[in-house]
């Protein structure tokens, strides 16, 4: 966020010295620049709604012009800023759709995957917001490979990588103590297959013959009939 504001400030100084302009013009730049400056000054005093409040109004008073763009941007740093991460999300997108050529979007992407980052849920639970966050890291990677957040996306991504693989662990155990040992084993597999590189996977090779065992004697009594599927059924 800090390098962000050094651009806003370099941005602004560039702005504000552009050439000499009519006097109705002139007032409605100073006009605009003062707003974005108590926009500004908000946001940096953690004042976020106040903030785009003012942001807000650079939008509506002085659309199309580049000031314009750089609120609807800092809108989305605000509702970041204020923990409203799935707001936030919603607003970078919206930023990245409508403005995929600027020069800003590296820096969007990033902080789409930290939205997600944010909202991740332990490993006994819905893995959904994980499956974002490195969705968007990658993402990144492929398209800006050299951008300035790339190592602490990496470290992120092997970090996710980790979360997804003890999620597949902890399900494959909790079906296999359930003694619906197929769906251990398929969970088992997925997991070596997908997160080879994990701790997790080595400690799922220790267990992969003993639950394939076990998925063959279920699969024999799922034939004979002698069992019921998850779902209560007889297996035709």
């Amino acid at each position: 966020m800090k390098k962000w504001g050094v651009f806003v400030l370099i941005f602004l100084l560039i702005t504000a010295c552009g050439k000499p302009k009519p006097s109705s013009k002139k007032h409605k730049h100073i006009e605009l620049l003062k707003l974005v400056k108590k926009a500004e000054n908000y946001f940096k005093k953690g004042q976020y709604n106040l903030a785009s409040q003012y942001y807000e109004k650079v939008m509506n008073l002085f659309p199309g012009t580049p000031q314009a763009i750089l609120a609807r941007l800092r809108i989305a740093d605000c509702k970041f800023m204020e923990e409203d991460y799935l707001s936030a999300a919603e607003l970078y997108e919206e930023f990245e759709k409508f403005y995929p050529a600027n020069e800003a979007i590296p820096y969007v992407i990033f902080q789409i995957g930290n939205c997600y980052y944010k909202l991740i849920l332990p490993y006994n639970r819905d893995q959904t917001y994980t499956k974002k966050a490195i969705e968007n890291y990658l993402r990144l990677l492929e398209n800006y490979p050299n951008n300035p957040y790339r190592v602490e996306v990496k470290k992120r991504i092997k970090e996710l990588r980790e979360l997804l693989a003890h999620h597949e662990f902890y399900v494959a155990k909790f079906y296999y103590k359930m003694k619906y040992y197929r769906a251990a084993y398929n969970r088992l597999l997925y997991l070596l297959n997908n997160y080879p590189e994990t701790k997790y996977a080595k400690q799922a090779k220790k267990f992969v013959y003993k639950y394939y065992k076990m998925a063959l004697k279920e699969t024999e009594k799922l034939r004979k009939g002698t069992k019921k599927d998850f779902w209560g059924e007889p297996v035709p």
